[in-house]
């Protein structure tokens, strides 16, 4: 059963515009995440839904607008580094490191950013370790798992900082499709434990299962939003129309 999110806002983005050169990546977007709300943002390559997903923890500098997390606005070192710290971020590629275990990789930041002992941070990972369905990888090496249990390794290091929000960009995309599910598992359960979350996804399954609410965006900005079932049954503009036709194979009403 699904939790219910608070009207509470725990992301609040006001008319962000990000530019590369001349294209804008993002294009004056705004957007209000409540506090353990789930949202997927979809739309076809180079929309622009990781750039602006980036400028959420200030990954990506962006040139207009505000973006405020958790009360925190992102207008100065000592704010960006203090939203840093709360807002836990999974990306496409595992980022971890290959000459640590599993365990040492989980361990690392919370020792030195969170300032926990070692038999404290052994602790929370091990029990990440069993949250995330892979208790028995602890001492194997990154290139002793395969791509998913990378990635849940990755899960569980951003969970052990005790985030406010987890921002996931594309995390299955690297994934060979058999792998895919247990990571999508790990998210759904986050998902339904009321964690805030913002994903930019192509699996739709999880759109479908986890989202409180879906966001088509292309060009820069948002063309549509709305719960998964009423967006991906009945989408109401013509381009989304057209990009669930081709990621869902089916004929959109």
């Amino acid at each position: 059963m699904k939790k219910n999110k608070t009207a509470d806002p725990m992301i609040s983005i006001t008319n962000v515009t990000k530019r590369f050169g001349a294209l804008e990546a993002v294009r004056g977007v705004s957007l209000t995440v409540a506090r353990k709300e789930c949202v997927v943002i979809i739309g076809p390559s180079g929309s622009g839904k990781s750039t602006l997903l980036r400028c959420i923890n200030r990954l990506e500098e962006y040139d207009e607008g505000q973006i405020v997390v958790d009360g925190i606005p992102l207008d100065t070192a000592e704010n960006i580094n203090a939203v840093r710290t709360e807002v836990g971020m999974v990306f496409q590629s595992f980022n971890l490191f290959s000459h640590l275990t599993a365990l040492e990789n989980i361990t690392l930041a919370q020792r030195i950013i969170r300032k926990r002992g070692r038999a404290e941070a052994e602790r929370v990972a091990l029990e990440l370790l069993e949250k995330v369905g892979i208790p028995d990888k602890a001492v194997c090496h990154p290139a002793q798992l395969s791509g998913g249990q990378q990635q849940r390794v990755a899960i569980a290091r951003a969970l052990a900082m005790n985030p406010k929000v987890m921002l996931f960009d594309e995390p299955t995309s690297a994934l060979d499709p058999e792998m895919i599910n247990e990571v999508v598992d790990v998210m759904e359960n986050l998902a339904f434990e009321g964690m805030t979350m913002v994903v930019v996804s192509h699996e739709m399954g999880f759109a479908r299962a986890a989202a409180d609410r879906v966001i088509f965006m292309d060009e820069g900005q948002f063309v549509e939003e709305g719960e998964p079932e009423a967006l991906f049954s009945h989408p109401q503009h013509a381009r989304t129309k057209a990009f669930l036709g081709k990621v869902l194979h089916v004929h959109t009403n």
